[in-house]
């Protein structure tokens, strides 16, 4: 029922009569005292919430009730049971949907609180920045209702508010942004809080900037707020974020000596900082720790190692670590599953990847595509290719569906094993069902043409790759060159060398240790030696391997000595061959060489290369291999190489090359 007052106003006689209806203040009816003229109708007011251009303004200022502050909650504790009860404001929800919807945000927020006489109070902006979902994923959005909201009349923001937006922008890590917040926060000197603190450290901490939280840090205590243990464990977070991993081990030493004791979270924060750091062990250490303060390690923990091991080549370890988690009943995450059965295929053991596979399945795990084709892979790299082809057939059976890396390693597969026709198969099939065919499809079948002696259709396969749009990249000239060079083929083998250098394509140590082999084979011994100082000029450091194509060739051309004078060359370059000399005196041997062979060995042991017992053992193999068992058996019984003659007072070690005198 509607109340109605009536007010007469003390002027002329013909000074109108007002009557104001009392009525509920709502969104939908936001003014409770609406004046009608001569006590009219609701259809002809004497004031209307839009200003009309004929109105006198004094009269409206003076005339108009004053906005009124709005608060995001409604106490109706007066109504209900409950010694406090409050119910959401209304609207919240209409200027959530505003900020959702409106093209032009600060002109429409003018008009709707002039419309409703309403100003948002700090209370409410604070409560949208904090909960309105929306604003989360638009930071952009939010900063601009920071910005008009700061600018209504006789209106400051409060702390919340800073740190609500700041913790929206740490998410788009506006590095810029939070740091202008900060300022302005130093500047306005607001009195801190715990949930304030906590919030802000762990934004900054987020974004790594250290400054700033460190600075949150001593207001804090300035501010007499005990840090909590949220509070030790952001401040850590931040600083290992930061890398400053010395700095939170004395975090968390101090928390060690003091009230309050780190926990589990506090622990795999410091473990995180010491994996990041490289220092695993130190990890582990820490890691073993927990158990001596009774507290148990959890899958975030386990997971933080495992990933450590894994990017160090640790797989064994992670193996461990896995089985530990298993043997205390821990939820084992996929990723994990994906690290230690990646690892251990990496490490050349499928098997016990395959059983890990088998353990996750049981347990309700569903494997993914990239899991099963880094078993496919490790498989067919230790030629167990019908193992690998078992695997695809049952990926697919599972309505896993092959991607172009998973096709690429079946094909580089079956061109290992030498089964090119299935390669072949495999590769139309990508070909014609629109799987993208990169790289590794025509290197590896480059690969196995040219290891089968199929020169030409290797050859078509590589001309074909620019036409198809696929670049040519190392791995497969070398293929190529490799397949020409083992054919003899040296010449055709050095004009992809040069193209490689026209398509500035580049050429790695493996493709002059091809060449150089190759060349020492078709006897251009001089080339093969500019080839290999053209290799060192371009500051390409030589190999194991590239040393034992050149040593090997100089020793079949009788150039022992510039072999050896090349060895010393490359100790100050950090290259050490540690089987040269044994490849040297093998292929000596095998060549008919022996003297040769035994000078080189006298000349390791009065060089003081090896002990005269070592070589000694790699000359009686390396003549028992080469079938002089006679020679062999000859070196087994004698003093050579260990014993020792007197002329007169000199005593001197008997050589090895008179194992061929008498």
């Amino acid at each position: 029922m509607r109340k109605t007052l009536r007010y007469s106003f003390p002027s002329s006689s013909s000074s109108p009569i007002f009557k104001f209806s009392l009525q509920p203040h709502t969104p939908q009816n936001p003014h409770p005292l609406r004046p009608y003229k001569n006590g009219g109708s609701k259809k002809s007011p004497l004031f209307s919430s839009s200003f009309d251009s004929n109105q006198n303004p004094r009269n409206l200022s003076t005339s108009l009730p004053p906005p009124e502050w709005i608060e995001p909650f409604h106490d109706i504790s007066d109504l209900t049971q409950s010694p406090r009860n409050l119910k959401p404001s209304p609207w919240v929800d209409r200027i959530s949907n505003l900020l959702n919807d409106s093209p032009n945000l600060e002109s429409d927020l003018d008009e709707f609180c002039r419309k409703f006489l309403i100003r948002l109070s700090p209370n409410f902006v604070s409560h949208i920045l904090r909960s309105i979902e929306f604003l989360k994923k638009n930071p952009r959005i939010a900063s601009r209702f920071f910005a008009w909201a700061g600018k209504q009349r006789n209106y400051s923001h409060k702390l919340e508010s800073y740190v609500s937006l700041i913790d929206i922008l740490s998410v788009e890590r506006n590095s810029e942004g939070v740091r202008s917040l900060v300022n302005e926060i130093r500047v306005r000197e607001f009195v801190f809080t715990m949930s304030g603190s906590n919030a802000l450290i762990r934004s900054l901490g987020f974004l790594g900037m250290i400054e700033e939280l460190l600075w949150v840090w001593r207001r804090m205590k300035e501010s007499g707020i005990d840090p909590s243990l949220f509070s030790y464990n952001f401040l850590m977070d931040g600083l290992v974020n930061s890398m400053f991993v010395e700095s939170a081990e004395r975090v968390f030493e101090v928390m060690e000596k003091g009230k309050i004791s780190p926990d589990v979270v506090t622990y795999n924060i410091l473990i995180k900082g010491y994996c990041k750091a490289g220092k695993t062990q130190k990890a582990i250490e820490k890691f073993r720790d927990m158990e001596v303060k009774k507290l148990r390690p959890d899958k975030i923990t386990y997971m933080t190692l495992i990933q450590s091991y894994y990017s160090e080549g640790g797989f064994d370890s992670c193996l461990v670590l896995y089985h530990e988690m298993e043997e205390k009943g821990l939820e084992i995450p996929p990723h994990a599953y994906s690290l230690v059965i990646g690892g251990l295929c990496k490490d050349g053991k499928p098997l016990e990847g395959f059983a890990v596979f088998e353990s996750m399945v049981r347990r309700g795990c569903k494997a993914n595509v990239a899991i099963y084709t880094a078993l496919i892979s490790s498989f067919a790299k230790v030629g167990k290719d019908e193992e690998a082809m078992r695997l695809f057939e049952r990926m697919k059976d599972e309505g896993f569906e092959p991607d172009e890396v998973t096709y690429s390693v079946i094909v580089n597969g079956l061109s290992k094993a030498g089964k090119l026709d299935k390669a072949m198969e495999c590769f139309e099939f990508c070909r014609k069902n629109g799987i993208s065919i990169n790289t590794i499809f025509y290197s590896s079948l480059i690969d196995g043409l040219g290891k089968a002696g199929m020169l030409d259709e290797a050859e078509r396969l590589f001309e074909e790759m620019v036409e198809k749009g696929c670049a040519r990249d190392s791995y497969c000239y070398n293929a190529l060159i490799d397949a020409f060079a083992k054919a003899g083929m040296i010449d055709k083998a050095l004009d992809f060398f040069k193209r490689m250098e026209d398509e500035s394509c580049d050429q790695t140590v493996y493709t002059y240790t091809i060449l150089i082999d190759g060349l020492f084979r078709e006897h251009k011994n001089e080339e093969a030696l500019k080839l290999w100082e053209a290799m060192i000029d371009k500051g390409i450091t030589p190999t194991p391997a590239s040393f034992r194509a050149l040593s090997i060739g100089l020793c079949l051309s009788g150039k022992v000595a510039r072999a050896c004078k090349i060895l010393d060359d490359l100790a100050p370059m950090g290259v050490i061959p540690e089987t040269a000399f044994e490849d040297m005196i093998n292929v000596l041997c095998k060549a008919g060489r022996v003297e040769q062979a035994c000078k080189l060995a006298d000349g390791i042991v009065d060089r003081g290369r090896e002990i005269p017992g070592r070589v000694r053992t790699t000359l009686i193999n390396s003549l028992r291999k080469a079938g002089k068992a006679d020679l062999a058996v000859k070196l087994l019984h004698s003093k050579i190489g260990i014993g020792y003659t007197r002329w007169g007072s000199t005593k001197k070690r008997v050589k090895f090359r008179t194992l061929l005198d008498g």
